[in-house]
Formats: C-alpha cells, structure tokens, sequence
C-alpha cells in the first residue's frame, strides 16, 4: 500500500478544492483532520482528508492545506468553519492532533512521512500490508 500526501497548498483558495475533494469523493471518504502545529510564533492549522483507496489499486492519499490557516481556537476564521460544516454535512466529525510543524523537517517528504507515522500511530490510515 502507497499512502502519500498531495499539497494543495496553503488553505486559502485552495481550501475550497478540498471541500470539493471530500464532497465529491463521499462514498472513500475516511477522516477529516485538523493538524495543529506553531510556525514563526503563530498557532495555525493544516486541513486534510484521507481517503480510503480505491478499488482496484493500493494507493491511499492524503489531501492536504498546510499550515496557512489560523488556529481557529484562537481567531475564529471562515475557512476552517466552512470545513467543519462540509464535515457535518458529510457525516464525519474532524479529528484533531497537534504536531510539529513543517520547518522542522529538512524536507517536505521528511514532514509528510513523520506525519504518515502519527496517522498510523493513531490509525487513521489503513496499516501497511
């Protein structure tokens, strides 16, 4: 099984192509997340969702906006109200974790692969086979 992050970006138009992920991809639909972390003094959030794979092939992803939206327990935002309302209406609950952020990663694979390891810690994601 291949269980890889794809970027969107940082959360701002792009958020609004990962609601379209979710909604679009209802029936795969695994989690949403709300990923925690601090970058340069400020609390922000990294939105994703995991899907499950598909059918035929082994291949899980992870869609992801990272790190640009603030922490909404903090700032309020409607970015990260509007994911939660896709949530609801979807059924799903978002999960949160709190984790390092990215610059503490040499490279982004390093990041997203530490973050694999969190996902499976916490079984969010399928385990290897």
């Amino acid at each position: 099984m291949i269980q890889r992050f794809v970027e969107l970006g940082s959360g701002y138009g792009d958020l609004y192509e990962l609601i379209e992920l979710a909604k679009t991809n209802s029936a795969r639909l695994r989690h949403m997340m709300a990923l925690y972390s601090e970058v340069d003094g400020k609390e922000v959030v990294s939105l994703a969702i995991i899907l499950n794979p598909a059918s035929e092939g082994k291949f899980q992803p992870v869609y992801i906006c990272r790190e640009g939206i603030p922490d909404p327990r903090r700032i309020p935002n409607k970015r990260y109200t509007l994911f939660e309302e896709t949530a609801a209406s979807l059924n799903k609950t978002v999960c949160e974790l709190t984790v390092k952020p990215s610059s503490m990663f040499a490279e982004r694979d390093l990041y997203f692969q530490y973050l694999i390891g969190i996902l499976h810690l916490n079984h969010f994601i399928q385990p290897l086979h």
